[in-house]
């Protein structure tokens, strides 16, 4: 086996007392750290190469801290004005998951960078840490790069505002696949529209 195995062999070992000790004493130090900031290199070299990350100029890693727990529905004195069964305030969920949020809050603050993935690192009671990839589209060791230079195109602009990026995906539910998916693709909105479209030919 090569270190990346070994490393990854660990981080499937969480509750041992290497990692939990490690996990614990680096969660207080993220803590300490801005909501958002740059890290040197990968916290999970293993994990990140995996996901598409090279030791190269043009890739960025960026931790973003994200808050956990529910969705309360911003609402005045939790008074909706509205019928009884979206009276709702306290048991909501936002419908991305934490991931997500994380790429999406590291997408606005590096406008200029795209998001390529990003990857679990940390977490206690409050809070849950994610290390997310970016890659400088206009770096020419991007550019010239056959293997990532799709991400340069326009069309790649912020792929974590649309659910491009695999957590992305995840929360639009296209990790099914089949008849359980047939109302998610190609999107929601297509499906319904699709379904909810009469169509008749002029010959019939």
């Amino acid at each position: 086996m090569g270190a990346y195995k070994y490393l990854e062999e660990l981080y499937h070992k969480k509750q041992s007392d290497v990692m939990r000790y490690l996990l614990r004493v680096r969660c207080w130090e993220y803590r300490q750290l801005p909501a958002i900031h740059r890290v040197t290199r990968p916290t999970r070299p293993d994990k990140a190469r995996r996901l598409g990350y090279k030791a190269k100029q043009g890739f960025v890693i960026y931790r973003v801290r994200v808050r956990r727990g529910g969705r309360k529905r911003p609402v005045p004195k939790g008074n909706t004005f509205g019928k009884p069964h979206s009276q709702g305030i306290n048991q909501l969920k936002f419908a991305r998951n934490k991931r997500s949020v994380a790429e999406e809050r590291a997408g606005k603050v590096c406008g200029n960078l795209r998001v390529l993935n990003s990857y679990w690192v940390n977490q206690d009671a409050t809070f849950k840490f994610f290390e997310v990839i970016l890659v400088d589209p206009s770096h020419k060791a991007i550019r010239r790069d056959a293997r990532i230079n799709w991400i340069c195109k326009p069309v790649m602009k912020h792929r974590e505002m649309r659910g491009l990026t695999s957590a992305g995906k995840k929360a639009r539910g296209l990790r099914k696949k089949g008849h359980a998916a047939s109302r998610l693709r190609p999107t929601v909105t297509a499906a319904w529209k699709r379904r909810n479209t009469l169509s008749l030919p002029r010959y019939r």
